[in-house]
């Protein structure tokens, strides 16, 4: 069969940043467990148009919440074509009946133990429209994802190293779709891997390289010999005081950290049951990631319940005196599937299901300390204030620490991430 894999995007709209936009690893993944007996063709919409003239025998999407529309408007258009379509993802494995109303199959969580069986019956004319795996997939039987198609920048390429993650906050359905216990692949497997990407520069799409730490140090002492760059997300509670493992990281060749920061506010931690946080260790982690040479981005979330309108300027001082080197803002959002969307939908605060509202920049429930107006206001202008060609000259081109080479990494970061924040609408 000809197969087409493909990542929907609802907007067109691209800046020269977007060359350094990591590819769809689930695409390669999905790529990766298809028999080599089928032709696969990917195309991520951030980067290219589907040609929906094009014969392809079938037609597999994969879609989060925000991207589902662009998702079922491209399944609709194959189908009329009379090409055979299969949705998988987060967005169709939480809502599979609503997928399936513009698909022929819904794939249901993790795919190595479903895509080929989904196939064979394809080929004999016996397609289900569910397939659910019943149960998760060992890491030792997670293959490779194909690194040969799907690429679409220079720059970078991803990779998992493990799937599972035990915290389970309120706001996150990775649980409901790769369980909660940590698998780690074999470590041989992922490095031969790694030796197969031909990028500079390998980001981890893990939900966190710090959730078993003897894991991932025995993966960093084997890294170092392939000499590349590696970005990757953690937590506090390892990155705040384990040096061993920082010291087998910078060895190992990583140069970024993504620490899920989510809110200054210890309350907000404890409500949204990420335990590995604890606020007066945010500093100390940070300023030692730095020490060691790497740099730090932190992610935040505005909205939760104890968050008032005082709750940006705060956090915003917060972030100049840990000298973050990168930051990502976000509105809380209650996704289907999490324990998020059900609390909030029992209490009557929801304000929208249409899922192109689920995007980045838009307020679809009703905070509890705030207005919507006040929420979308407030975190328009913290984006705006920190990423200000003055604020982003003063932190890439530090006369204290100045690197050209880092600096141009940090420069090129931030301008990437203005140009995406002042394209961001902040919708109430």
């Amino acid at each position: 069969m000809k197969i087409l894999l493909t990542m929907p995007h609802p907007y067109s709209k691209k800046n020269l940043f977007s060359k350094f936009t990591y590819p769809c690893l689930t695409l390669q993944q999905l790529a990766g467990i298809t028999p080599r007996k089928h032709t696969v063709e990917i195309i991520d919409e951030r980067f290219e148009k589907i040609n929906f003239d094009k014969h392809y025998d079938l037609v597999g999407i994969s879609c989060l919440t925000y991207n589902s529309l662009r998702g079922y408007e491209i399944a609709d258009a194959f189908k009329k074509r009379d090409v055979k379509v299969v949705f998988g993802g987060y967005h169709a494995s939480l809502l599979p009946e609503e997928a399936k109303k513009h698909a022929d199959s819904v794939v249901i969580g993790e795919a190595e133990l479903t895509w080929p069986q989904l196939l064979k019956d394809l080929g004999e004319g016996k397609l289900k429209p569910f397939y659910r795996a019943d149960k998760v997939v060992e890491p030792e039987n997670i293959p490779p994802a194909r690194h040969d198609i799907g690429v679409y920048t220079l720059f970078s390429e991803a990779i998992q190293a493990s799937r599972g993650c035990p915290t389970g906050c309120e706001f996150c359905a990775m649980q409901k779709i790769e369980g909660p216990r940590f698998r780690g692949r074999p470590v041989n497997n992922i490095i031969d891997e790694m030796k197969s990407i031909k990028t500079k520069t390998i980001f981890f799409a893990d939900a966190s390289l710090t959730i078993n730490p003897r894991f991932t140090k025995s993966l960093f002492k084997e890294m170092k010999a392939l000499n590349k760059k590696f970005e990757c997300f953690g937590n506090i509670n390892v990155l705040s005081r384990d040096d061993e493992f920082l010291k087998l990281a910078v060895d190992a060749g990583v140069n970024k950290w993504y620490v899920g920061i989510e809110s200054i506010s210890q309350e907000n931690i404890n409500a949204a049951g990420k335990g590995t946080n604890k606020v007066e260790e945010y500093g100390m982690a940070i300023r030692r990631i730095k020490d060691y040479g790497m740099k730090v981005t932190g992610f935040f979330m505005f909205g939760f319940d104890n968050d008032a309108p005082d709750i940006f300027n705060r956090t915003l001082k917060a972030i100049y005196e840990w000298e973050l080197d990168e930051v990502s803002f976000s509105i809380v959002t209650p996704y289907p599937g999490t324990r998020l969307f059900q609390r909030l939908e029992k209490e009557r605060r929801i304000i929208s299901c249409d899922w192109s509202r689920y995007a980045e920049g838009n307020v679809n429930f009703k905070p509890k300390k705030m207005t919507e107006e006040e929420l979308s206001n407030g975190i328009r202008n913290i984006a705006m204030e920190f990423f200000s060609l003055k604020s982003i000259l003063k932190r890439s081109f530090n006369k204290s620490d100045l690197n050209p080479f880092k600096s141009l990494i940090i420069f090129t970061g931030n301008m990437g991430l203005r140009a995406f924040y002042k394209n961001e609408k902040f919708n109430m």
